[in-house]
């Protein structure tokens, strides 16, 4: 994708449109250079958008699961076949390391494609049957509407996937507003759905800020649902405005994953998992682990080592293959981050390592360095809030009933993992610990298969597997009557005498 067509913020009608709205500037996060600017979506263009999707909905939800499968199918191929320019464009919008982006994201993101391929023909209801000696009935499973959606900064092209592919597969149309910050792989995604033969206005882009953009998708009176990943403050806004026209809702929102580890449990595969685990995309990731509870016997030990693998991380140049960490989304969101942790530090916490800017950081730069504290209250901000930055704090635990109680202790519920070779203990406390995923002995990875969302302020419905299908379908119960008669049985209930 080129650098100019990265500049045009609309995709609908299978092309690119120029948006009114007012101009930002867009920016690599790991260097401050200009990647161009953008006129963002304004509530007319969201209009248009809307319409194209409008418009294509008859059409393409009357389409027969394997056209829609053959679709997939030959767009995963288009994928594959972008798979560097995609990884490059992810880098440059993210400042997240290529190695991320060439092994996790763009994979991810085909993988995903392909398994919704595979899920479209899948979109079963339930078996006609005989409930009612007089009735044979049926449950069919169809499509929305017209679903408008926001993706968020921090994995924009598989967070696009995971919001359009279960939606299209259903037979719903789509607008989907990314992140103003990272708007290049998601028209990227768009531009190769169409060169894979998808019906112009099935899949439209409009990019733009929440405060405009956003809104005016949310609420749009022909756009039937809505689905949010992002802070859960916003999760709430988006409820309040959908709410207004009785939409559905579905959001994945902010995390603050545990990792409980246990007396029994191998050490150094848990400083090993907590150090990928918290430090992945920069600890960018809802999922990432931020707390790690250890066992008393264990806390010195482990804050020991994963202090000596945090010191040997790699940070640098994102486009730099041996690169461990890139940079945050941006400086704003880094002096966020620093915040944290230093209000932190200024309570009682104890810094181990990390903590700062690295050394030569252009001001124009988004680094932190990889970060580790102890000493924090489970009351603490450091303990309950969503830092979302390269941040892992760690505190103990004297038995498993204290381990639970502290893991549910937040008002977040996306992640967690368990470490013990224990098999009861795995299963009792992955049943009890109240979040959407539970790992045990290994902390973030994901697929398609299985299903991706939370619990309590994390939001609810899921992404990606089967599952997801039913956040973007309604049911139908059809009744049919099967005997012919004019006069039923249970007519005696209105009047008393049916045959006259």
């Amino acid at each position: 994708m080129t650098q100019s067509k990265m500049l045009e913020s609309l995709y609908f009608d299978g092309k690119y449109q120029l948006a009114s709205g007012e101009q930002l500037e867009l920016r690599n996060p790991a260097d401050g250079g200009s990647l161009g600017s953008f006129a963002e979506a304004d509530p007319n263009d969201v209009d248009a958008a809307v319409q194209s999707a409008k418009a294509a909905l008859p059409g393409w939800s009357a389409s027969t699961p394997a056209e829609r499968s053959a679709v997939l199918l030959r767009w995963a191929q288009e994928l594959s076949s972008r798979a560097e320019e995609l990884a490059q464009l992810e880098s440059a919008q993210t400042g997240k390391p290529i190695r991320l982006a060439r092994e996790f994201d763009v994979p991810g993101t085909i993988d995903n494609t392909e398994f919704f391929a595979g899920a479209a023909r899948q979109l079963g209801g339930l078996a006609a049957g005989e409930y009612s000696a007089q009735h044979t009935s049926m449950v069919r499973r169809e499509a929305i509407g017209v679903v408008g959606s926001i993706a968020p900064w921090n994995y924009p092209l598989q967070m696009a996937a995971w919001k359009v592919l279960p939606a299209i597969a259903a037979g719903n149309t789509i607008v989907l507003k990314p992140s103003e910050l990272t708007p290049g792989t998601t028209l990227a995604f768009a531009e190769a759905a169409t060169a894979a033969g998808l019906p112009n206005g099935v899949f439209n882009v409009v990019a733009g800020r929440g405060l405009g953009t956003g809104e005016a998708l949310v609420s749009h009176p022909d756009v039937a649902m809505t689905s949010f990943t992002g802070s859960t403050a916003v999760g709430r806004k988006i409820m309040e405005l959908a709410s207004a026209g009785g939409k559905r809702v579905h959001l994945e929102l902010g995390g603050k994953a545990p990792m409980l580890v246990f007396e029994d449990a191998d050490l150094e595969a848990a400083a090993q998992g907590a150090v990928a685990g918290s430090m992945i995309n920069a600890g960018q990731d809802c999922t990432a682990v931020t707390r790690a509870y250890l066992h008393v016997s264990l806390i010195d030990r482990f804050i020991e080592r994963v202090s000596e693998l945090l010191a040997k991380l790699r940070i640098g140049d994102p486009l730099n293959p041996d690169t461990d960490l890139g940079s945050l989304i941006s400086v704003r969101h880094r002096d966020r981050v620093a915040g944290f942790v230093d209000r932190a530090v200024a309570a009682g916490a104890v810094l181990h390592t990390g903590g700062r800017v690295p050394e030569g950081t252009p001001s124009a730069a988004a680094y932190y360095s990889p970060t580790l504290l102890s000493g924090a209250t489970q009351d603490s901000e450091l303990v309950q809030q969503e830092i979302f930055g390269p941040v892992l704090v760690v505190l103990p635990f004297e038995s498993e009933d204290q381990a639970i109680r502290l893991a549910n202790d937040t008002p977040f519920g996306l992640a967690a993992s368990v470490w013990t070779k224990d098999v009861a203990r795995a299963m009792r406390t992955s049943s009890a610990i109240q979040a959407g995923c539970v790992w045990v002995n290994d902390h973030i990875p994901i697929i398609s298969e299985m299903p991706h969302g939370g619990y309590k302020a994390s939001g609810f419905g899921k992404d990606m597997s089967v599952f997801s299908l039913e956040e973007y379908t309604n049911l139908k119960h059809v009744m049919i009557e099967r005997e012919g008669q004019a006069v039923k049985a249970w007519h005696r209930t209105v009047f008393s005498n049916p045959a006259r």
